[in-house]
């Protein structure tokens, strides 16, 4: 279950990057090196800007909440985790409690 969420993470992950590029910025940006220039001819100009900017939303929302469900349920060893702040703060314990060693003067006669 692991393995398949992830490769749905990935592929999610690829497709909201590509979506991202295509999307047209003031100056052009990277959409008209890639192409993204033409991709308003399919659609209309104004509802593939409406189109890309839903899909990159909605492609970031399922990709929160998977990574927040892969995190919380199914990442392997997430019983026995611990940061690197709770592995080095642990003092020693000490196996018998010591009291302080008083010392007795020698009995005078």
């Amino acid at each position: 279950m692991f393995s398949l969420f992830l490769i749905i993470t990935v592929l999610i992950s690829v497709a909201l990057i590509v979506i991202v590029l295509l999307q047209a910025s003031k100056g052009g940006g990277l959409a008209g090196t890639f192409g993204g220039s033409q991709v308003g001819s399919m659609f209309g100009t104004r509802r593939t800007s409406d189109f890309l900017s839903k899909s990159t939303w909605w492609l970031a929302g399922v990709l929160i909440v998977l990574a927040i469900i892969i995190n919380l349920f199914f990442l392997p060893g997430a019983s026995d985790r611990q940061s690197v702040i709770q592995q080095s703060a642990k003092p020693p314990v000490p196996t018998q409690p010591t009291l302080p060693q008083t010392q007795q003067a020698p009995p005078t006669q």
